[in-house]
């Protein structure tokens, strides 16, 4: 990746205010892009004349805030996880200096040899912060909010992709099905929610693994939220035995801990499940809005993994089964045989 060709704005205000830092002294020079965001905000690395290489974000208003992005650093940070250390900032106009965890992201290194290492690591951060979860500190990943995400399914993947519109009957069926899986999804008890734990925002570390970034968005809500973005990540599939093996070594690693995770391994897989439902439901609506949006193409490839995640899913369980009857309608599928429990 390089700079920006044509006048930049931000760019220059950027490598303005890198200059003008009074500690670490950075080259602003230096500056070259580090990686790409489904938002508005970009992250470029830079050199120090210390030899040690930074982070910059930026973040612009209004479209941006960096304020959530500085109180969940702290937060999670104090939880003894790995996130970048916020070495100057200037919130106003969304800039962040940051700690450089490095250009190595889980995605890059996952294979059948490195993965169950990787897996596990990640779980015993995740249970790390989980533990340390308490309320009115992060906002709450209550109905309404679960809610609104479960529309951007309807909204963007129905009707602006597959360009389909739902019968009455239809819209009550699906109605049915979010009103199920919210239930579920409320009665879970509550820990900090990262909202996006997976292969491309976890870095790979020496010291200290997994890194983790982009948790701006982090809420307080269901126990089992980030183990699902983990283990059923959009990017990459692993086996069902795997995934089911890595939710056992979580459910028990949580338990060790006085997580307050379901006692029953099956009541809880159950958990797993449905919330990963609602994921996959907001993640197919996200993927379509950034196509059809924003202009986005990179995500259309990710599509038919999360279908597959949510069909398969929703084919275990008979309140589900609604959904998969949609989805067949929709998009002209044959239904195809299950098993419910």
């Amino acid at each position: 990746m390089s700079l920006p060709t044509t006048t930049d704005i931000r760019l220059t205000q950027l490598q303005q205010w890198l200059a003008a830092l009074p500690s670490p002294s950075i080259r602003p020079d230096s500056l070259r892009p580090a990686s790409s965001d489904a938002s508005f905000r970009r992250y470029f690395r830079v050199d120090g004349v210390d030899g040690a290489t930074y982070i910059a974000m930026d973040a612009p208003p209004p479209q941006e805030d960096v304020r959530p992005f500085i109180h969940v650093a702290e937060v999670f940070g104090q939880t003894g996880v790995s996130v970048p250390h916020i070495l100057a900032q200037d919130a106003e106009r969304g800039f962040l200096l940051l700690s450089d965890l490095g250009s190595t992201t889980y995605l890059q290194e996952l294979n059948n040899d490195t993965a169950n290492k990787l897996y596990l690591d990640a779980i015993d951060a995740l249970v790390l912060i989980q533990v340390q979860s308490r309320p009115d500190v992060l906002p709450e990943y209550d109905r309404a909010l679960l809610l609104r995400e479960l529309m951007l399914f309807p909204e963007w993947y129905i009707d602006k992709h597959l360009g389909a519109a739902m019968t009455e009957a239809q819209t009550l069926e699906l109605n049915k099905v979010f009103d199920v899986l919210l239930a579920n999804n409320l009665a879970q008890p509550q820990v900090f929610v990262h909202r996006d734990y997976h292969s491309r925002n976890l870095m790979v570390l020496g010291k200290g693994n997994p890194g983790i970034l982009d948790f701006q968005d982090a809420v307080y809500g269901p126990i089992t939220y980030d183990l699902v973005s983990l283990l059923r990540d959009a990017y990459i599939q692993w086996d069902e035995e795997m995934v089911l093996d890595w939710a056992i070594r979580y459910w028990e690693g949580a338990r060790r801990a006085g997580l307050p995770v379901n006692p029953d391994i099956d009541a809880f897989y159950r958990d797993f499940e449905f919330m990963g439902v609602q994921r996959h439901l907001k993640v197919l609506g996200i993927f379509a809005r950034l196509y059809h949006r924003d202009g986005k193409d990179a995500y259309l490839k990710d599509l038919p993994l999360v279908m597959e995640y949510t069909r398969n899913a929703a084919r275990r369980y008979k309140e589900l089964m609604p959904l998969v009857r949609l989805l067949d309608a929709l998009e002209e599928k044959a239904p195809q045989v299950g098993y419910t429990f």
